[in-house]
């Protein structure tokens, strides 16, 4: 397994952290002969991410179906992981900031 496959799938293993109840599907999705569902769903999944100004839709759908696309497409790997992380790096200093807000 290379640095780069390595580095992929703590991303999952963050997602798994930050919401549990996703732990089960994301571990059935990510099996290998799962690719038949995976596929379509990631399809699904960015064009619902597109739409994200409809409601029930969201721009949330756009990263999860690119992780989930670059589970079947390796040279997607290094640059979802590469977006994935500086997303949960910006967030953190985002919600570090509106802590420090609300207690000043």
């Amino acid at each position: 397994m290379t640095r780069r496959d390595r580095r992929f799938l703590r991303q999952f293993d963050a997602i798994e952290r930050a919401f549990p109840p996703l732990r089960g599907p994301v571990s059935v999705l990510r099996r290998e002969g799962w690719w038949v569902v995976r596929l379509p769903l990631a399809l699904i999944l960015i064009a619902g991410g597109l739409l994200w100004f409809l409601p029930l839709l969201g721009i949330w759908m756009l990263p999860v179906g690119l992780l989930l696309l670059a589970v079947d497409l390796p040279r997607l790997r290094g640059p979802i992981s590469a977006v994935m992380i500086r997303s949960r790096h910006r967030i953190g200093r985002w919600r570090q900031r509106r802590q420090a807000r609300k207690r000043h």
